[in-house]
């Protein structure tokens, strides 16, 4: 339905209204009181919107070598930031679920374990399995060994390797890179695109956004923090409850998602 014209002032002053209540309730009020691993941390019977807002994708100092921040530090950050989730996605190393279970009590958010894995094609961040094996830097080996746990993929940061550095979006070499993007083999296996990602550059994102729109496939966004400050400067708005990683990788394959940048 298209608003007529006279009511869009009205319109507007609403939504941002709403946004504001919003962002208040997410990082002061916290009205939603959170749930993660059954009963892993407390239930709230206030749910001011069915919508969550999830990290997919951040680095531990405990497993991740270029990292520096802590789980602790990243799950406390990424609480203060207003988010209901963070996903662990340390190069090539899951967390077991047993040793994120007493930081999520503690922080008061929602940790769900990942991995970002280094393949032939490109970095891929994966949910549903819970170790890495010989053949998975194979994206077919990857992908069958995901769908068979019942996971999904989420190809990561997919300029890298790929667009020349100073290709501007509409220039012959930015669109050169773009064929080349969609003539990867991941494209065809993972779920969704990193669309955001807090360490790329807005020609970057805009290459990713623009995979994304030609492959049909979903956007999500993500920090891919290595530090606690970086914690949530994009992420994903989820319609549906997901309340672990078996809820947040059926949403991702059914494509219930769309990226989403965090007031500061």
């Amino acid at each position: 339905m298209t608003l007529p014209r006279a009511v869009w002032p009205l319109a507007a002053m609403l939504c941002q209204s709403a946004q504001c209540i919003r962002r208040v309730s997410r990082s002061s009020i916290r009205f939603r009181g959170l749930t993660g691993f059954g009963n892993a941390l407390p239930r709230s019977p206030l749910t001011l919107w069915p919508d969550m807002i999830i990290d997919l994708h951040c680095h531990t100092s405990e497993r991740s070598d270029d990292s520096q921040a802590s789980l602790r530090s990243l799950a406390k950050a990424a609480r203060a930031a207003g988010l209901d989730g963070l996903c662990i996605t340390d190069h090539d190393a899951f967390w077991p679920l047993a040793e994120l279970i007493p930081i999520a009590r503690e922080s008061g958010i929602l940790l769900v374990p990942g991995c970002e894995i280094n393949t032939d094609a490109g970095h891929v961040l994966v949910f549903g399995l819970e170790g890495y094996r010989f053949g998975h830097h194979h994206p077919e080996a990857l992908a069958e060994d995901v769908r068979a746990a019942g996971g999904a993929m989420v190809l990561a940061h997919p300029y890298r390797r790929t667009l020349p550095p100073g290709a501007k979006p509409g220039s012959d070499r930015f669109e050169a890179a773009l064929d080349r993007a969609l003539e990867n083999p991941l494209v065809q296996l993972v779920d969704a695109i990193e669309v955001t990602n807090g360490r790329g550059s807005p020609p970057q994102n805009a290459f990713a956004a623009l995979l994304a729109e030609r492959a049909r496939l979903p956007g999500v966004g993500a920090s891919d923090a290595h530090d606690a400050a970086g914690a949530g400067k994009f992420a994903t708005q989820f319609e549906r409850r997901v309340a672990g990683v078996g809820d947040l990788a059926r949403e991702l394959a059914a494509g219930r998602v769309r990226p989403w940048r965090m007031a500061r």
